[in-house]
């Protein structure tokens, strides 16, 4: 029997048949994957709050493609020939997991368990055990498991526990204040590299881990936070870790302000560099933003409670560019296009805004 989905939230059970069909009065019809038959599916707004992402057609169509990619092994690799590696193979496990594909997500799960370094950390690839700052992106992965695939809590827990561990012993290298930098060096944060500087995006992700382990009031945490909010440009917006350079301001970049103020949600800046980012991020997105530029920037604006009225459109545009061994930008769509639904949002408990 033919069944309507009301719900504003995700419904594995329809999905946008190949060929569109319509019912006669136009209501375009859906696979029902239960009883096997074209059925009606209404996904409407909840007017009760403001709404979480919701999915149209096209947005249907493109995500059982990008989940279909994503499900096609354990490691996924940057790109065609190379080795499989930490990132993109985390970030797809994350994706499989949000979009309620549990039965397929213990392989990579798993991967990254077989690539864990007995310190706990996890190196870029298959084939390079270090520089180690994927290791909280594999912490991501198995802590979110462990909220909707039962047997995750006893097979990588162990695995959890000690690439936290890894991430809170982790320091980048202080300097001293000079004035050719324009951001505090004395705050320390995470590094790319072990025995160098910190850095804004490895920050940002260790922060994200240990915000989503319980470890939000732990001082590396705290500090974390503090240097994410000092590498944000006076007028909003951050570049790749530096604010000045021998008194030049540069320029903001999409990839970094969205996972700055991702790792950012529930933060109070009182210089305002958080509502200016915001501001830097909406006006800098269209159809022909890049793929993870895209997503990074509506993951950031989701965590601030602000989703862009064209969110859907955006997505769509750039998977339709977007190629069928290009893994990593599968799995941050993926990821962007579940709204505040999305598990890499710390203590989220309030709706997102529109705009």
């Amino acid at each position: 029997m033919a069944r309507r989905c009301d719900s504003t939230k995700r419904c594995n059970r329809f999905f946008y048949a190949r060929a569109p069909r319509r019912a006669p009065d136009g209501t375009i019809l859906y696979i029902d994957r239960e009883a096997k038959q074209l059925a009606p599916c209404a996904l409407r707004r909840d007017t009760t709050r403001t709404p979480r992402a919701h999915f149209s057609a096209v947005a249907m169509t493109w995500q059982e493609s990008a989940l279909d990619c994503l499900s096609t092994s354990a490691g996924h690799a940057y790109r065609p020939g190379t080795p499989n590696a930490t990132e993109p193979t985390a970030l797809a496990a994350l994706a499989l997991t949000a979009h309620g594909r549990e039965g397929e997500v213990e392989r990579a799960l798993g991967w990254l368990r077989q690539q864990q370094n007995a310190d706990g950390s996890l190196g870029v690839t298959e084939t390079q055990d270090a520089p180690c700052w994927p290791t909280s992106l594999a912490v991501l992965a198995w802590h979110t498991a462990r909220g909707t695939h039962p047997r995750s809590a006893t097979h990588f827990g162990g695995a959890l526990r000690r690439g936290t561990q890894w991430l809170v012993e982790q320091r980048g290298e202080a300097l001293d204040r000079t004035p050719i930098l324009g951001h505090d060096p004395t705050i320390v944060g995470w590094p790319w590299v072990a025995g160098t500087h910190s850095w804004l995006e490895p920050t940002a992700w260790a922060v994200l881990a240990l915000r989503a382990t319980g470890n939000e009031g732990h001082q590396r945490t705290q500090d974390g936070m503090r240097l994410l909010i000092d590498r944000l440009l006076p007028t909003g917006g951050a570049n790749y870790g530096n604010t000045f350079v021998l008194g030049q301001k540069l320029r903001p970049q999409l990839e970094p302000t969205g996972l700055a103020l991702l790792a950012l949600a529930g933060q109070h800046d009182p210089a305002g560099r958080i509502e200016g980012s915001c501001g830097f991020l909406t006006r800098s997105m269209d159809t022909a933003t890049p793929a993870i530029s895209l997503s990074y920037a509506l993951l950031g604006l989701a965590a601030q409670e602000v989703r862009p009225t064209n969110a859907d459109e955006l997505l769509a545009a750039a998977a339709s560019r977007t190629r069928s061994d290009e893994p990593l930008k599968w799995a941050l769509l993926l990821l962007a296009a579940l709204g505040d639904d999305c598990p890499l949002l710390p203590n989220r408990t309030e709706a997102v805004r529109e705009t």
